[in-house]
């Protein structure tokens, strides 16, 4: 295990943790709330120190680099991130408890938007901003934003390990040829969908600190909201705003670099493209003749059902309306988007659409072979062969899927004894990246309900749904830290 090149890039990480810190500072000292801006200040202090002390470590580090080191510095850079991340709430006390704010920042850099807070409202400025941004900072990964800043000539023999382990989907390539090229693509592409969404948010009159925190929000698919009501109280146009972006960000990058090239026919021949809009329209439709007694008019109606269609299946979380309130069966359309999820290869959680894809041609595949034992098939994608490893992959990933959720729910279940619903759909909602669940964790609700066990299982299952639960499990696998 090269211990010494993790610490080196656990270091870089930190320092790019400690330089988005310094907004959120400096609106605190705007709005003259110096005790919170000191807390900044001390936390940026404490991470600089730990971040130099780690480059020290690891400045004459062996630059071999393999998957098992990617996979730990990944999973260990997003546990460091959390652990100093949540400290501006917790020195400020405006989240007393540690393990609350823990949980809090988790949410965020996971983009989850699941919330143990009861009045958003209260917190200051700097603090809602942070809340906010961290959901950007992990909307794409914060290590391929280093991949950015890395030179090629360090880059070499490590930088796929580090996207496959932090990218989602079932497998990871590259847009261009080199990898630094590839990240700088990815973010470029980011930035300028977020400030698209800033500036459709500000054309319709949301005030620019709202529209800030709400594109950084939407972008990451995160869904803190910076009012007690979510989403509730802006107007139908920043609400159509916001599904319409929450649907973009869902997409599948590669899908964007596509459009770049030129390359339309092959855009709108995308497999997965094409399921996850058909899921989505389906679902609005479902949903909207279902809830049609409910709101006044047929455009509330369709509004509100496609709001929290792309919400849920892109893995935001905002709300603009108590949903937990709706018939039966919309909750049961929410609960199976919650599980299908956004597209590989984009800033959503969920299993994605493109492994969903996969597992139904396999079962496919499996049923003819029954018929037909001696008959070869090959699965494809786009018209391109799919690799055994992948699908293997895919498999192995619902077998941990599955197994990950029904422990977790069996452990808080156990800790805590709340109403099946919510202990299950509160394990959903955190390992796939949701926000809210049903019931006591609805979107009306909070998450402050859990004993301090049950929200490190579920500060867990945020970790392993958002990196694919692989470099999660490696950390506690012997293997991992033998000698090779």
């Amino acid at each position: 295990m090269n211990f010494r090149m993790i610490g080196k890039f656990l270091s870089q990480i930190l320092l790019l943790e400690a330089f988005f810190m310094i907004p959120a500072m400096l609106i605190c000292l705007n709005d003259g709330e110096l005790d919170v801006a000191a807390c900044f200040l001390i936390t940026i202090g404490t991470i600089l120190v730990i971040a130099g002390t780690l480059y020290l470590f690891g400045r004459k580090a062996n630059t071999s680099f393999f998957a098992r080191e990617g996979m730990i510095c990944v999973s260990g850079c997003w546990i460091a991130m959390s652990l100093l991340g949540c400290l501006p709430f917790y020195l400020s006390g405006q989240i007393p408890s540690y393990i609350d704010a823990l949980f809090e920042i988790v949410s965020g850099f996971t983009t989850t938007g699941s919330s143990i807070l009861s009045d958003v409202e209260a917190l200051s400025r700097g603090l809602l901003f942070w809340r906010s941004f961290s959901h950007w900072i992990g909307g794409m990964g914060v290590l391929v934003l280093l991949l950015v800043f890395i030179s090629a000539k360090n880059s070499n023999g490590f930088t796929l390990h580090l996207l496959r382990a932090e990218s989602p989907g079932p497998s990871v390539g590259k847009l261009v040829p080199r990898m630094k090229k590839t990240a700088t693509l990815l973010y470029v592409l980011y930035l300028v969908l977020t400030v698209l969404d800033f500036l459709f948010l500000v054309f319709g009159g949301m005030p620019v600190f709202d529209a800030v925190c709400t594109a950084v929000g939407t972008a990451g698919t995160g869904g803190f909201g910076i009012k007690n009501d979510s989403m509730a109280s802006y107007s139908p146009y920043l609400q159509n705003v916001t599904t319409i972006f929450m649907l973009l960000f869902g997409v599948n990058f590669s899908c964007y670099y596509l459009l770049l090239i030129g390359n339309i026919r092959s855009f709108f021949k995308d497999e997965e493209l094409k399921f996850y809009f058909f899921t989505v329209v389906s679902s609005i439709a479902l949903i909207a003749l279902n809830i049609r007694n409910i709101y006044a008019t047929t455009e509330e109606t369709v509004r509100h059902s496609a709001f929290q269609v792309a919400t849920i299946i892109t893995t935001s979380g905002f709300a603009t309306t108590d949903f937990d309130l709706w018939p039966s069966s919309s909750k049961a359309i929410l609960l199976c988007l919650m599980v299908i999820g956004a597209c590989a290869g984009s800033t959503g959680g969920g299993m994605k659409c493109v492994r969903i894809i996969l597992l139904l041609k396999s079962l496919k595949r499996s049923l003819r072979q029954t018929l037909y034992p001696n008959r070869v098939e090959v699965i494809q994608l786009n018209h391109s062969p799919v690799s055994e490893k992948v699908i293997s992959s895919t498999n192995t990933y619902l077998i941990a899927y599955g197994g990950f959720v029904i422990l977790s729910y069996l452990l808080v279940s156990f800790f805590d004894g709340h109403p099946p619903v919510t202990s299950f759909t509160a394990v959903l909602a955190c390992f796939n990246n949701i926000g809210p669940g049903l019931e006591m964790v609805g979107p009306t609700q909070n998450f402050a309900c859990f004993s301090v066990w049950s929200k490190l299982v579920l500060i867990m299952d945020m970790l392993a749904g958002r990196l694919e639960i692989l470099p999660i499990l490696l950390l506690f696998s012997p293997s991992t830290w033998k000698r090779t």
